[in-house]
């Protein structure tokens, strides 16, 4: 995306300096971090505290950041090609799943510029229909596993849905982690039950849900984040969208601070996907000043960012005409999910 540097502030600058945390290499070899519930919590524990003011004001000032024109048209595509276009509902159908991955494939079927969305996200029931509506196109399926979204489940459940996600044709798995023992101190199992599901996904890639409306706080968040990483997490998400506290940009912020020390200290990039509540141009293009100014460039692409949405395409695909045409788009110009 241009404009990198005209993203940048003075005061997004300074505040950078009261957030940002140094890298911070863990121990010669991980497996000493994860050796022990007690090696784990005094590691995740030893991991630079959270300035909560800092971090509030720092995303505050990152919102009010604005591009125009070309910035503005190529942010948008790049937000497009972003989007995990998701339907997670009681009621989804095999039609409405079909009719969504048409969608992600041809957002806009009178204009063949705009790029396809990065994947569909549905439950594991759906994978199959997905992949089979996909079939072809460069847009990835993923899906929702282990007892999505609560994660009340005994783990080998956990597991077999992993499995029957990734034998109907998941590319990707979004899985949740264990609020309960995470809040409870048992680090130890939650790094495990990850790394199970890591090693059940195969070759899918695995998104690590940790539903930071129920952490509480900001140092919980951080801690999470590098639990998931540690345990093999490809991407760390925000949100199951089905909390009252989802993607917000403190907490993504945050998420984008740990995948950036974390690469830093190890040598392994890791993804972001902020999901719930992301609605309209202006907020995808704020999460992607975010990305520019946290973690850099390096993130900015479908491989290592995504937005979890249903209803933000349409949005884009409006806001993307009226930059074409100076008009905005009757309601009738984009299809309703």
């Amino acid at each position: 995306m241009r404009g990198r540097g005209g993203l940048a502030s003075h005061y997004a600058r300074r505040y950078a300096r009261l957030v940002s945390m140094p890298p911070t290499a863990p121990p010669a070899a991980l497996a000493d971090v994860t050796a022990s519930d007690a090696a784990l919590r005094r590691y995740l524990h030893g991991l630079p505290g959270v300035d909560a003011v800092g971090l509030d004001a720092r995303a505050a000032v990152l919102g009010t950041r604005s591009i125009k024109t070309t910035a503005k048209a190529e942010a948008i595509d790049l937000a497009i090609s972003m989007i995990d276009l998701t339907t997670l509902e009681g009621a989804d159908t095999p039609g409405k799943v079909r009719s969504l991955c048409a969608k992600g494939v041809r957002p806009d079927p009178g204009d063949p510029g705009v790029p396809h969305v990065a994947a569909i996200c549905v439950y594991p029931d759906m994978a199959a229909i997905a992949k089979d509506a996909l079939a072809g196109s460069p847009v990835r399926v993923a899906s929702v596993a282990t007892a999505f979204p609560a994660g009340r489940a005994a783990r080998p459940v956990k597991l077999a849905d992993t499995r029957d996600a990734v034998a109907a044709g998941a590319d990707e798995v979004d899985m949740v982690i264990d609020r309960g023992a995470f809040l409870s101190g048992r680090y130890l199992q939650v790094f495990e039950e990850i790394a199970a599901v890591r090693e059940a996904a195969g070759p899918a890639h695995l998104k690590v849900i940790l539903e930071n409306g129920e952490l509480s706080t900001y140092d919980n968040i951080r801690r999470a984040s590098w639990l998931a990483m540690l345990a093999g997490a490809d991407f760390i998400k925000t949100s199951t969208g089905k909390v009252s506290v989802n993607a917000t940009l403190p907490n993504t912020l945050l998420m984008l601070e740990a995948v950036r020390d974390f690469r830093a200290a190890t040598g392994r990039q890791v993804g972001v996907k902020p999901a719930g509540g992301i609605r309209t141009t202006k907020d995808a293009i704020k999460y992607l000043v975010l990305v520019n100014e946290t973690a850099g460039a390096d993130w900015l692409s479908p491989d290592w960012f995504r937005l979890g949405a249903s209803s933000l395409l349409n949005d884009l695909l409006m806001q993307r005409q009226k930059l074409a045409t100076g008009r905005y788009s009757g309601p009738d110009y984009v299809t309703v999910d």
